[in-house]
C-alpha cells in the first residue's frame, strides 16, 4: 500500500513529464518518421547557380498542402526550370531529408557576329534573330536562328543558302557567337507555264501575274524570284482576271512548283480550268424590305445587258447600292446578288436581292500594328464609326481605302463578337512599312537633252498623312527647283488640300531662240466625286521673264559673227537691201532693215523682253473621269480630262484658255491594244488686252508625230526671204486626233517588256493673236521698209503623218522610240522623224 501511494503522489506532481514524454513513447513508428520527413522537406539546397539567385530556383517548386514536395511538385518544378532557357542542365535530387536542385546554367553571350554575308546586311539579320549579346546562350534558340537566316535567304531567292552556327568559348562562361553563311547563287524562276488556258495565250497571262521568268536584266528587278507567298497570289490574280472577262466557272486548280537542278531554279505551271464564258442575260431587281422600290437602285449598277459577265463591275454595283441604301435610312439593307447560268445560251441572269440584314452595331473599332500612323488618320477612312449599324460594304470600302494609302504593307479588317448579340468588334490590323522615297531621276530626249533629278518624298509625313516632295532639276535645256505639300483631308473634309511651289528655267535650244524664267505657286483642292470621277480647283501666280542672248537681240549686222544663223555680208546688205556699210549706222543710207536678217528674235519675244516680267493670276479647275484598267499599263478604259484655266485675277494678263484631251483603250485579237488619243483647244481673248505669245498653244509631236518642238503651226517669216525662219508663235486653236495599234513582239519573252506601236496622226494649230507691230527705238525704219512688222504664217492646213514606235517598259523607266514620216505639212513647219525620250528612278 506504502509503494502504491509513493507512486501516486509522484504520478500527481510530475504528471506534466510524463504526459509529455507519453506520445514520443506511445505513437507509431511509420508515422514519426513520415513527419520528420515533411519537416525536412521544407528547405530547397540549390547548387551549382551563379548569376540567377537560389530564391528565384525556389520559386518554381510548389509544396503541397501539406507542406510536402511530393514527385509531382519535384517534376513540374524541374520542367518550369528548363522552360525558363537559362540553364543547360538541372537534375533534382533529395538527399540527407532535403531537396537539391544543381543547375549548370547557360552561358552569356558576348557578342553575335555573321561573317560570308553580302546581300544581307548585318543589321537585317541581327534584327531578325533572337539571340542577342549579353543575352543567355541556348542551343535551340540558336538552331531557330540558323533556320530563321536560311529562310530570309530564300526569300530573296537564294535557295542555296547554308548557315553554320560556330560557338567560341570564352572565360567566365561567355561565349561568341559566329554565323557563317555561304549565300549561293540566286534562285530564279526559269519558266512559268499555263496549263488549260485557250481563251487566253500564256504571254497574256504573264502579264496578269507578278511573278517572272529570269532574264538579263533580271538583276534589276526581285519579280523573277521564287516566292511561294506571291505564286498563291499569282492564283487568285489570274482568277480574278478570268472573272472579269466572262468566266463565272473560271479555277486555278493548283500552282505546280519544281525545283530543276539542272537549271538551277523553279518551274512554275498554273493549271487552269477556264470553263465557258458568258454574257449578262438579264438584270433584276429585288426588295423584301417593305416600302423599298428595289428598281430605283437601277442607276447604280455597272452591269448591262449584253456585255460580258464581269465580277468586279458586280461586287462594285453591289457596294454602290447598299451604300445608297443605308443613305436613304435602310442601315440595316443587304444587297446580295445572285446568277442564274444558262449553259447553252451561255448567259447570267443577275439578280441583285435587297434584303433586311441582322440588326447589329458596331460596338468598337480597334487598330493594332499602327506603330507610326496616327489613329485618326486610319479611322477618317471609315464612313462608319462606333455606334452606327454595321455595314460590310462601307467596311470593305475602308479596307480598300487603307490599301490605297500606301501606308501599310498589309491591311486586314476583321470581325469579333461584342459584348451582347447586336454587338461587333472591328479589329483593324496592319503592318506598317516605310514610306519616304529618295529618287534620282536621268533621262534624255530629242527635245528637252539630257536631264537629271533628285528629289526627296514623304507620303506620310509625322504619322499624320501628310504628303511632301522636294526635288531639283538640271539639265541641258531645262532646270528648276520645286517643293509641293499636300493635306488629303482638310478640316476633317475628303478634300485634298496642295501647294506647290516652283522655278523653271528654260533655255534657248534649237527650236527657241528665247529662254524664260518662271517663278510662282499654285494651291489647289481636290475631290473625289465617285470612284472613277474627280475634280480640281486650283489658283495660279507666276511671274514669267524672258531673256535673249545679245546676238538676238542686238540689231547688228556684224560680218565677224559667224555664230548666227544668218549673217549677210556687207556687200549683201549694200547690194540687196539697198543700204551702204552697216557698220556705220549713221550713214543716211541705212535703214536697219538688216536686224532682221542676222538671226534676231521675233518681234513678240523682243517686246516681251523690253516690257519686263510679266505676272500672270489666273483660277482654273479640271475634271477627270477615269476608267483605266491600269494607270502606268492600260489595256482598257477611258480618260478624259477636261480643263479651263482664267487668267485676270489680278496680274498683268488677262484670257480664258480650255483644253479636252481623251484616251481610249481597248483590246483587241491576239493582244492588240487599240489606242484613240482626241485633243483640241481654244484661247479667247478678253477685254481690250493683248494675248502674249507665250500664252499660246505650242504644239509639236505631242500632237502630231514627225515634227520637231513647237515645229507645228504659226511661224515668224519676216525674214523667210534669207532662207530662214523665226520663231514659232503659236496659236489659239488646235485639234488632233490619233489612232494607235499597241502589239506585243511575241517572239520575246514577256519579261523584256518590249510593245510595237504603229500609229497615224492628225491635227492642226492655228489663230495667232499676238502682237504684230512694235514701235521702239532701233527697230525697222518704216519710211524704207513699210511692211516690215511681223510677217508670219498661220494656215490652218491640216498636218498628218504615219508612223512605228517601240515602247520599251524597261528597269530603267519606260523608253520609246519613234519614227514618223509627215503626209501634210505647212510651208515652214520643222520636221523631226526620229525622236526618243525616257528615264528612270532608282
Amino acid at each position: 500500500m506504502s509503494f502504491l501511494r509513493a507512486w501516486l503522489v509522484a504520478a500527481v506532481v510530475g504528471g506534466v513529464s510524463i504526459a509529455t514524454s507519453l506520445p514520443l513513447v506511445l505513437l507509431p513508428q511509420p508515422a514519426a518518421a513520415a513527419a520528420a520527413a515533411a519537416q525536412a522537406a521544407d528547405t530547397i539546397v540549390v547548387e551549382g547557380n551563379r548569376r540567377v539567385e537560389a530564391e528565384t530556383v525556389r520559386s518554381y517548386f510548389k509544396a503541397g498542402p501539406n507542406g510536402q514536395f511530393d514527385q509531382v511538385a519535384l517534376d513540374d518544378g524541374l520542367k518550369a526550370l528548363i522552360e525558363t532557357g537559362l540553364f543547360q542542365d538541372v537534375k533534382v535530387n533529395r538527399a540527407g531529408g532535403h531537396v537539391v536542385v544543381s543547375v549548370v546554367e547557360n552561358a552569356v553571350i558576348g557578342r553575335v557576329a555573321f561573317e560570308g554575308n553580302k546581300k544581307i546586311k548585318d543589321e537585317q539579320l541581327t534584327a531578325e534573330v533572337q539571340s542577342k549579346p549579353r543575352g543567355t546562350f541556348s542551343r535551340a534558340m540558336v538552331q531557330s536562328d540558323t533556320l530563321r537566316i536560311a529562310e530570309i535567304y530564300r526569300r530573296s531567292g537564294r535557295y542555296d543558302v547554308r548557315v553554320t552556327p560556330e560557338i567560341i568559348e570564352q572565360p567566365n562562361n561567355r561565349v561568341d557567337l559566329v554565323f557563317t553563311v555561304e549565300e549561293g547563287v540566286k534562285t530564279g524562276v526559269k519558266s512559268v507555264e499555263f496549263i488549260g488556258n485557250s481563251a487566253f495565250s500564256a504571254y497574256r497571262l504573264r502579264d496578269v501575274i507578278k511573278t517572272h521568268e529570269s532574264n538579263l536584266l533580271s538583276f534589276l528587278s526581285s519579280g523573277d524570284i521564287y516566292d511561294p507567298d506571291r505564286v498563291e497570289a499569282d492564283r487568285d490574280l489570274i482568277r480574278r482576271f478570268y472573272l472579269k472577262n466572262g468566266f463565272a466557272d473560271a479555277q486555278v486548280v493548283a500552282a505546280l512548283t519544281e525545283y530543276d537542278p539542272d537549271k538551277k531554279g523553279f518551274l512554275v505551271s498554273f493549271k487552269i480550268e477556264e470553263g465557258q464564258q458568258y454574257r449578262v442575260g438579264a438584270v433584276d431587281f429585288r426588295s423584301s424590305i417593305a416600302n423599298f422600290d428595289a428598281s430605283s437602285l437601277r442607276g447604280f449598277s455597272r452591269v448591262n445587258v449584253g456585255s460580258l459577265y464581269n465580277v468586279e463591275s458586280v461586287e462594285k454595283s453591289t457596294e454602290e447600292m447598299q451604300i445608297e441604301a443605308s443613305r436613304r435610312g435602310y442601315a440595316f439593307a443587304v444587297v446580295r446578288p445572285s446568277g442564274d447560268r444558262n449553259f447553252e445560251s451561255h448567259t447570267v441572269s443577275v439578280v441583285f436581292n435587297i434584303d433586311e440584314g441582322p440588326r447589329t452595331y458596331i460596338e468598337r473599332i480597334n487598330l493594332r500594328g499602327n506603330t507610326r500612323t496616327r489613329d485618326y488618320v486610319i479611322r477618317r477612312e471609315f464612313d462608319i464609326s462606333e455606334g452606327d449599324a454595321y455595314n460590310r460594304a462601307l467596311v470593305d470600302r475602308a479596307e480598300r481605302r487603307l490599301k490605297n494609302l500606301d501606308y501599310f504593307k498589309s491591311v486586314k479588317i476583321t470581325t469579333e463578337p461584342g459584348s451582347s448579340s447586336d454587338r461587333v468588334i472591328l479589329i483593324v490590323d496592319m503592318e506598317e512599312k516605310s514610306t519616304g522615297d529618295f529618287s534620282v531621276s536621268g533621262g534624255y530626249s530629242t527635245t528637252d537633252g539630257a536631264l537629271a533629278e533628285v528629289s526627296v518624298s514623304e507620303r506620310n509625313l509625322f504619322g499624320k498623312g501628310l504628303y511632301a516632295k522636294a526635288s531639283v532639276t538640271y539639265g541641258q535645256y531645262a532646270r528648276g527647283v520645286s517643293l509641293s505639300f499636300v493635306e488629303p483631308y482638310l478640316l476633317d473634309y475628303r478634300i485634298a488640300l496642295g501647294l506647290d511651289t516652283y522655278w523653271r528655267e528654260s533655255l534657248s535650244n534649237s527650236y527657241t531662240s528665247y529662254s524664260v524664267t518662271t517663278l510662282g505657286f499654285s494651291p489647289r483642292l481636290g475631290f473625289a466625286l465617285r470612284e472613277d470621277l474627280s475634280l480640281q480647283l486650283r489658283y495660279s501666280l507666276y511671274q514669267q521673264t524672258i531673256t535673249l542672248p545679245s546676238a538676238y537681240n542686238n540689231c547688228n549686222n556684224n560680218a565677224a559673227n559667224t555664230s548666227l544663223a544668218f549673217n549677210p555680208t556687207p556687200a549683201y546688205i549694200q547690194s540687196v537691201l539697198g543700204g551702204v556699210d552697216p557698220t556705220n549706222s549713221t550713214s543716211s543710207g541705212y535703214y536697219g532693215y538688216g536686224c532682221y536678217a542676222d538671226g534676231e528674235s521675233s518681234l513678240p519675244i523682243r517686246k516681251e523682253l523690253a516690257n519686263g516680267p510679266t505676272l500672270t493670276s489666273a483660277v482654273g479647275y479640271t475634271l477627270t473621269y477615269n476608267t483605266l484598267d491600269n494607270t502606268k499599263n492600260p489595256n482598257d478604259g477611258l480618260l478624259i480630262d477636261f480643263k479651263q484655266d482664267f487668267a485676270g485675277v489680278g496680274g498683268d494678263v488677262t484670257y480664258l484658255k480650255t483644253a479636252l484631251d481623251t484616251k481610249y483603250y481597248t483590246p483587241l485579237v491576239s493582244e492588240i491594244i487599240s489606242v484613240i488619243h482626241l485633243q483640241g483647244g481654244v484661247l479667247n481673248k478678253i477685254g481690250n488686252n493683248d494675248l502674249r505669245m507665250l500664252d499660246h498653244f505650242q504644239m509639236g509631236p505631242n500632237l502630231v508625230r514627225g515634227f520637231a518642238s513647237n515645229g507645228i503651226g504659226p511661224r515668224d517669216i519676216t525674214y523667210a526671204s534669207f532662207g530662214a525662219t523665226g520663231d514659232a508663235l503659236g496659236g489659239t486653236k488646235y485639234w488632233g486626233a490619233s489612232t494607235e495599234l499597241q502589239m506585243p513582239f511575241w517572239f520575246l519573252p514577256k519579261e523584256v517588256g518590249l510593245k510595237g506601236a504603229v500609229y497615224a496622226d492628225a491635227g492642226s494649230l492655228w489663230g495667232y493673236q499676238g502682237p504684230t507691230s512694235w514701235a521702239a527705238t532701233g527697230e525697222v525704219n518704216t519710211k524704207a521698209c513699210p511692211t516690215c512688222g511681223l510677217q508670219y504664217d498661220d494656215s490652218s492646213v491640216v498636218r498628218s503623218s504615219v508612223g512605228v514606235g517601240l515602247i520599251w517598259a524597261s528597269p530603267f523607266g519606260p523608253l520609246r522610240f519613234d519614227y514618223a514620216v509627215p503626209l501634210t505639212k505647212g510651208k515652214y513647219d520643222i520636221v523631226q522623224q526620229f525622236r526618243f525620250g525616257g528615264g528612270t528612278s532608282f
